[in-house]
Parts: C-alpha cells; structure tokens; sequence
C-alpha cells in the first residue's frame, strides 16, 4: 500500500493501468482523522458512535488451478473505528487484480481478501485486526433480496427546498413535547465525490428516540447534500453529527445505502448505541 494517503494522490480522476496479476498494493487507504476533525472530533477522543462501513463487491472473478474463471459476491464490513476508509477506486482496481490469477479455492480468495483490506483499514496505526468478510457463491445468488429501507417516507413532503450545501440549521426537535420514537426515510440524499465530482446517489434512513424531529426541516437538510463533495462515509458521519448536536436525541443511528460504481456499492452505518449490523439487502437502485 502507498504511504501517501491524501485523496488527491489516490487513483480517483486518473487514468488507471488495470493489473492483470493480484496486487495488494493498489489498495489505497485514507485517514478518518481528517474529516472527523471537521466535524469536531478531535484526535485520540474516543468515537460518540459505533458502526461499520459495509460494502459489496458484484465485480469478482479469478481463475482456479485449471485456468477456468470462478465469480462470487464480495460483502465486507469494516468497523467505522478503523483509522482508515478504503478510496473506492483503488478497490476496483484491487479486486481487478485477481481477473487473471490463480487460486486454490474461494476459501483462500476469501483469506486473501480478508488479510488485504484489514491491512488496509488498519495501515499506520500499529494495529492489527480482522475486518468481516464474506463470499457469497453462484448457487447462492437467488437467495440475495431487494428491499427499500423501512421506514416513513420523508420523500412524500411537498416541500421548498433552496440549500444545497448541508445548511445542519435546517434541523429542529421539538424539545417540549414527549419524546417519540420513529424511523425516517429518504430516497433523495446526493452528494458529489470529493475528488472527481461526480454524482454519488443514495437512500438514508434515520432512526432515533427522543424530542420528535421537525421533519420538513430534516428533508431539506438531507436534500442540501445535493452539491456537497465528500465521500459517502464522510457524509454520514456528518448527518450523525449534526443530528446529534441539533437535536440531541436519546438514540440515533444513521444508515445510507449508496448506488454502485464501479461494481461497488458502499452502504455506511454510524449509531450512538451498539447494535447488530444489518443485513446486506440491496436497495432496487443499487
């Protein structure tokens, strides 16, 4: 792995050779520390949530010991505590890597990845530890299921919308009345690549106990994303953060799940409280 771990030395917005051999070192790892400190988190303090990011991988394939191309779904979790989010580019390029390589079996693809992209979320911290990984075969691919996030759909509000950079002002809870508990969905979060621009397209889902959250004024906030440029974990570590410090819920968790690029989609999970993850079920556009 590259020791330059700043995006604009990342693959992202380049024109990329594809290697045809397995290659661990184009993963490219970036620090979590910057942007946190932008959101008030200072290093070495300790998180104020849980989580994980977890992706899927529908672009893998190598060769077994015969020659012959295998292909299996990728879905990795790793622990938002890791230093480290992986640049989605250099992911594709990785997984690329394995196209013309030989393994023994899925189970030693599977170790291979797992060892890499833990290297890769933990690189520079002196520490090591195993993030989650599955291989989900062929003869399992009917078994995978679409699904819209559950929830309220925020989305059914005939609302003025005008802010286009998250504007967290737009946020209010209605601190004198009883405390509710309730899930809030959105299929109308949008934000931009930090690096390359582009259009990143993503369903959200709020879930929360306390003061009830003006929901009119959540839309809009979800909508001021629309031309922000930061990477989807960045994205819903901030929809946490100002959620929590404006309304100041009991609980939260914030949970987005991004269309695919690349092959890849990226679905991140930020919580107040530990919880079990859920399951990796595609939304219909993903």
């Amino acid at each position: 792995m590259t020791p330059t771990t700043s995006p604009e030395h990342s693959p992202l917005g380049k024109s990329s050779a594809y290697a045809d051999q397995y290659d661990p070192s184009l993963l490219f790892p970036l620090p979590r520390q910057t942007n946190r400190t932008g959101l008030g988190i200072a290093p070495g303090q300790a998180l104020p949530f849980f989580g994980a990011d977890l992706w899927t991988g529908y672009e893998l394939s190598w060769l077994n010991l015969r020659g012959k191309p295998q292909v299996a779904l990728l879905q990795a979790q790793i622990p938002c505590e890791t230093p480290n989010l992986i640049e989605s580019k250099s992911f594709k390029l990785y997984l690329n890597s394995f196209n013309n390589s030989r393994f023994a079996s899925s189970d030693a693809v599977r170790e291979h990845l797992r060892h890499d992209l833990s290297a890769a979320a933990w690189h520079g911290s002196g520490q090591t530890a195993s993030i989650g990984l599955r291989l989900v075969s062929p003869e399992d691919f009917d078994q995978q299921a679409m699904e819209e996030l559950s929830g309220l759909n925020l989305d059914r509000l005939d609302v003025e919308c005008s802010h286009y950079h998250p504007t967290p002002e737009l946020l209010r809870a209605k601190h004198d009345e009883p405390p509710v508990t309730e899930v809030l969905t959105s299929r109308l979060l949008k934000s931009n690549c930090l690096v390359t621009g582009q259009p990143d397209w993503g369903s959200v889902q709020i879930s929360y106990s306390g003061a009830a959250i003006d929901q009119e004024g959540l839309l809009r906030y979800i909508v001021s994303f629309r031309n922000h440029n930061e990477f989807h974990e960045q994205c819903v570590e901030r929809i946490f953060m100002n959620i929590w410090q404006r309304c100041r819920p009991i609980k939260l968790t914030v949970y987005a799940r991004y269309t695919r690029r690349g092959g890849l989609d990226i679905n991140p999970l930020r919580t107040s409280h530990p919880m079990q993850l859920p399951p990796s079920v595609r939304t219909a556009r993903q």
